[in-house]
């Protein structure tokens, strides 16, 4: 184990706290996502009503994913140390470079799109992996530009706000781009003076 360790998991560790890891995640991500849409969009055999169901389902399941592996998997003492490890770095330095080795979600994606063929037509099966893998670029994004802009709009300040709140809160708002499955598992975080008022 330690020379697997050595070997292999080291020299990805060091890597996956690089900037050009980092930058190139964002890149990978986003074309695995466009790759699997267009692979189930050439199929030709979607249709509107069962597509769409699939758009929301796999929108709901990558925010229930996200929620997920953020609160129990990078927050959860009992997850895999490097997880935690490297969570807590993002904690520690929000504008740090250290992120997952960007090969490691696209081959998370490829393997669901090849299980989800196993429960569905192979278009259906694409659109639903390429939107999970839509949901993880747009995530990428938005959490590199909550830490890097300062934003005007009112109710994109609020959206970034949530998230800024876990670094200070980090038992509460585990989800980045959306608040929803904080609000369903209790994990939303609430002032003080809102609490006061019954909120």
């Amino acid at each position: 184990m330690r020379v697997f360790d050595a070997v292999v998991l080291q020299p990805i560790a060091r890597m996956s706290a690089t900037r050009a890891n980092s930058r190139g995640s964002l890149v990978v991500d986003a074309a695995t996502a466009l790759l699997l849409l267009f692979a189930a969009l050439r199929h030709g055999d979607l249709r509107a009503t069962p597509a769409l169901l699939t758009v929301v389902s796999g929108i709901l399941l990558f925010s229930l994913v996200e929620y997920c592996f953020h609160r129990w998997l990078f927050h959860d003492s009992r997850s895999l140390f490097v997880m935690e490890d490297g969570h807590r770095k993002h904690h520690l330095n929000p504008l740090g470079d250290d992120t997952l080795p960007f090969f490691l979600p696209p081959a998370i994606l490829l393997c669901l799109a090849g299980i989800f063929t196993l429960a569905m037509p192979n278009s259906y099966a694409l659109l639903l992996a390429g939107i999970i893998g839509t949901g993880y670029a747009v995530y990428g994004l938005s959490h590199f530009a909550m830490h890097v802009r300062r934003f005007r709009h009112p109710l994109i300040k609020r959206w970034a706000a949530h998230h800024h709140i876990h670094h200070h809160h980090p038992d509460k708002n585990f989800g980045v781009t959306s608040p929803l499955w904080d609000i369903v598992m209790g994990t939303r975080y609430v002032s003080k003076s809102a609490r006061a008022k019954g909120f």
